[in-house]
């Protein structure tokens, strides 16, 4: 024992991923319908290794919870913004009963069991894993006007409070949050959050890793010419709107030609056809027989995400585009979709194109640079991550949490937490805007969203296991079992309240708004886990806002009514 602790001690790097390992491990297993999951595993195991003696610097946990909370919030911030408005009424509402609710119940359970103020504001601290209350309440019991004596002994209650309730404040949101939350739904999160998606993605499907549609949208077939012959290329494509297929080339004699537009086609001639499958099934009546492959008939296309910019297309309706562009700039080319602010545009003929749409397009090449020079600006697809841009993102958000606002001798702050969310959103919407700056790949930011948060909660574990544990068994279970309570009980409250007044019936964007009263950022990384999307961060990014603010003012009311 001696050996590890100096080995921890030398490196207490080790314990941080060891935690990591065996968490996300012991998180795979499954009891009935239970999954302890990644987040819980790490925590649990934090817990146990932290019994040896391990020293972690806070300077880790700040840094890991950054990363997260930045990842989460630049993913979420064009559909975040979109949503604020009379639409977020319900989170409103969410975070104020969670903290109503918290403060009423940490009152009651005070005064039934004799508690001090100093032990009611620790248990409420970390009952609601609310750290921030530790110094208002702190600060509050310094201006009772008791003995110095006195408050020091209150402000030495509220950090034992804390230490022994708030292990568990983090693993009771999760189990509260995702367990019991998808058993009360009587739906799963992941299958809701599939379903939430789909319906923003307006019936578009999203693809995983390795996978494809087994009947392509755009597809390229070849053709021996038969009944076509005598037609030129120009009659076969079709002109102006009708245009939905591309003969991108054609073999005569064994040998490859141009494929004018006035080209007509003799019989025997090998052509290669490009375009949507049901008109490249409609056409290949008219043109012949299809062949199996013809050596030097294959073409490589891309696909191409543009941000519109032009005059030529800003500010014009998509059936005004589709009358006034030349066959020449079309030909090729084949529009996949258009998205606004990451969301896909219904392309109906009414529809007005606005600067900083992102249109994907489909060809060649050498076609699809033609028309990018002439829409706006190509993203370059790339697998490097910005970090110009989000280097400097993560400065701002830290330099705005650290802005302190009095409301009389409460501060109040949204701390470094609470700062890098708001400037991951502010940043991933302002990516909007200017799409050729700001890359974080999938990879990237999955990356940082799964490592900062397990590492963030493991470094919870680590430096407060040992004092919880050491605290227990010198004050006995009242204290943990009284923030059992106030972890659990405001939790079933606010659920209660959000399925039944609120209305909340999809459990992926209720499991957001719930954590997210409850600022329960371990239960959040837990409920992405499980929704496999983006879907709960943003009425998780309306309530954490909210719950900062909220549950920091409970601390000197807790002082004042327990």
């Amino acid at each position: 024992m001696t050996f590890i602790q100096s080995l921890l001690h030398q490196s207490p790097e080790i314990a941080l991923f060891l935690a990591l390992a065996g968490g996300y491990w012991i998180g795979k297993f499954q009891f009935g319908k239970f999954q302890l999951g990644g987040v819980a595993g790490s925590l649990l195991v934090a817990v146990l290794i932290s019994q040896i003696g391990v020293t972690i610097d806070n300077g880790v946990k700040a840094v890991l919870f950054a990363l997260f909370i930045y990842a989460v919030g630049f993913e979420s911030g064009p559909q975040f913004f979109r949503s604020l408005g009379r639409q977020s009424i319900r989170e409103i509402i969410m975070a104020a009963v969670l903290a109503i609710t918290g403060l009423v119940t940490v009152v009651v359970l005070a005064r039934l069991f004799g508690l001090d103020k100093g032990l009611a504001a620790g248990i409420a601290a970390g009952g609601l894993t609310q750290s921030a209350i530790i110094g208002t309440a702190g600060a509050a019991i310094g201006k009772l006007g008791l003995a110095a004596e006195e408050a020091q002994r209150l402000q030495a209650n509220v950090a034992i409070g804390y230490a022994v309730t708030y292990i568990f404040g983090s693993f009771g949101a999760i189990i509260v949050c995702v367990n019991i939350l998808e058993w009360f739904m009587g739906r799963s999160i992941r299958d809701d959050a599939i379903k939430a998606e789909a319906e923003m993605l307006a019936g578009a499907s999203v693809y995983g890793i390795g996978e494809q549609p087994a009947l392509p949208m755009l597809v390229g077939r070849l053709f021996s010419v038969d009944k076509a012959a005598g037609r030129t290329i120009l009659e076969l494509e079709g002109q102006g709107p009708a245009a939905t297929i591309s003969i991108e080339r054609v073999k005569r004699g064994g040998k490859l030609i141009g494929n004018d537009p006035g080209l007509k086609l003799e019989t025997g001639d090998i052509v290669l056809v490009v375009g949507r499958r049901d008109a490249v099934v409609s056409a290949a009546p008219m043109l012949g027989s299809e062949l199996q492959s013809s050596e030097g008939m294959d073409v490589i296309v891309v696909t191409r995400d543009v941000v519109i910019s032009s005059r030529d297309f800003v500010g014009h309706t998509v059936a005004d585009i589709r009358e006034k562009t030349s066959r020449e700039l079309k030909h090729g080319i084949f529009v996949i979709e258009v998205k606004r602010g990451g969301q896909k545009l219904a392309l109906a003929k009414d529809t007005l194109i606005a600067a900083g749409d992102v249109v994907t397009l489909y060809g060649t090449t050498d076609d699809v640079a033609r028309v990018a020079n002439r829409v706006g600006t190509t993203i370059v697809p790339s697998d490097k991550t910005d970090f110009v841009y989000h280097g400097l993102g993560l400065v701002f958000g830290l330099l705005v949490g650290l802005i302190v606002v009095r409301l009389g001798s409460i501060p109040l702050t949204l701390g470094s937490g609470g700062g890098a969310l708001l400037s991951g959103l502010f940043f991933g919407w302002l990516r909007t805007r200017n799409m050729a700056v700001g890359n974080m790949p999938t990879g990237a930011s999955t990356l940082l969203r799964d490592l900062g948060l397990a590492g963030f909660v493991a470094v919870v574990g680590l430096q407060s296991g040992q004092q919880a544990v050491t605290t227990i068994a010198e004050h006995g279970l009242s204290i943990f079992l009284i923030g059992v309570v106030v972890t659990i009980f405001p939790l079933l409250v606010t659920m209660a309240v959000g399925r039944y007044l609120l209305r909340y019936d999809n459990a992926a964007i209720f499991a957001g708004a719930l954590s997210g009263s409850r600022s329960a950022n371990p239960a959040f990384g837990e409920i992405l886990d499980k929704a496999g999307n983006s879907v709960p961060t943003v009425p998780f990014a309306i309530t954490y806002a909210l719950a900062n603010v909220f549950l920091t003012l409970l601390g000197p009311l807790v002082v004042a009514f327990a």
